[in-house]
């Protein structure tokens, strides 16, 4: 596994896909609602397999001062449980460091919250109800200072 920012066109195709497979589809949700209105300025990155076949992707954008949000985290439906996702999460914590920024929000989908408490987040509050069945829980955690 290696990971990567997408780049090509092949490989935003393949990105915006698997958010559509894992976060949208289950739901009945129409192609394109995978796609945010502030996608150019978020960081994106991707893990990819020896043959370039998207194992999980995730994002993240400058929310507020110094704080940094991470959304759409996706993971294969395979490839779940073999750590792709601590794995891109402790990239995504690193870039936040490396740009001074002092804590990481997201909003957790309720079946991700044990995965998000064991890399050190904590649940700030209930959130939203998505698409009407899927409760969401603010969580955050604070970054150390980058050397």
């Amino acid at each position: 596994m290696v990971l990567i920012t997408p780049t090509t066109s092949q490989h935003w195709q393949a990105y915006y896909a698997l958010r559509f497979t894992v976060l949208r589809e289950p739901w009945n949700q129409p192609h394109g609602s995978e796609v945010l209105a502030d996608e150019a300025s978020a960081i994106h990155i991707m893990a990819i397999d020896d043959s370039e076949k998207v194992l999980g992707v995730a994002r993240m954008h400058e929310s507020a001062s110094r704080q940094g949000q991470v959304r759409c985290v996706a993971v294969a439906t395979d490839q779940q449980g073999k750590g792709i996702g601590k794995t891109i999460m402790g990239a995504l914590e690193t870039q936040a460091q490396a740009k001074g920024w002092n804590e990481i929000v997201l909003e957790a989908r309720e079946n991700a919250v044990p995965f998000y408490k064991s890399l050190g987040y904590q649940i700030e509050q209930e959130s939203y109800l998505l698409f009407g069945e899927i409760q969401h829980y603010r969580m955050k955690k604070a970054l150390p200072l980058s050397e």
